[in-house]
């Protein structure tokens, strides 16, 4: 641009210092700073972990070696590891199992998809002993959407609820399992819903390979 006089700006001499624009240019683009990674844990408050539960914010708490290797999806979901391929998806979860529940279906490896989408298709079956010790209520909607049909079931129900109650494995053995040998499952929980729920699996004809735990 001409310099406001009209005449032509004139040459830089030798040795001046540079601009901040020419040392910005000069230094390429702007290197975005890393975001620090955020974990989030699912702790179940009871009278031994105050200590715990009513930390506040700021302050430090040491952490062990991750327990589990994670549930093998890629290993026995995908491919040709089976001669049926895997179509349809059933999660199992009690309590504070939810939660790698909950990084498997956000973590989209599992592939479904909303019905007629193309997807496989996906159920839940969420149990806990009332409404006010389930977590994560508000992010069904948000696993619906990604093609989980949610089915939450209460141990001990009070008089409002209107959904399915008793145990998981009983609501298993109410619905059937669909496509045996196109199915795969995870689990995680307490004992009893595991073994029960995998004899279940089992007895329908789905592979114990794609019957997955994360332990």
């Amino acid at each position: 641009a001409s310099a406001p006089s009209g005449e032509p700006p004139k040459p830089t001499p030798p040795g001046k210092k540079k601009t901040q624009d020419d040392a910005d240019s000069a230094a390429g683009p702007e290197v975005a700073t890393p975001v620090p990674a955020t974990w989030e844990f699912l702790i179940k408050k009871t009278d031994n972990n105050d200590w715990l539960t009513s930390i506040q914010p700021g302050q430090s708490v040491s952490v062990s070696q991750v327990m589990g290797g994670g549930f093998p999806i890629q290993e026995n979901f995908e491919g040709f590891k089976y001669d049926f391929p895997t179509q349809n998806i059933l999660l199992f979860a009690t309590g504070s199992g939810i939660a790698p529940i909950r990084s498997a279906i956000e973590s989209k490896q599992l592939n479904i998809a909303a019905p007629g989408s193309g997807g496989r298709t996906c159920t839940l079956y969420y149990g806990v002993r009332s409404p006010d010790d389930m977590p994560y209520v508000t992010k069904f909607a948000n696993w619906e959407e990604l093609g989980v049909q949610v089915v939450p079931v209460i141990s001990q129900p009070d008089l409002q609820w209107q959904g399915r109650t008793g145990y998981v494995q009983n609501a298993l053995e109410e619905d059937g399992v669909p496509i045996p040998r196109n199915s795969g499952a995870l689990l995680c929980g307490v004992k009893g819903m595991c073994e029960s729920v995998k004899s279940t699996l089992m007895d329908s004809g789905m592979f114990e390979g794609r019957i997955l735990f994360n332990f």
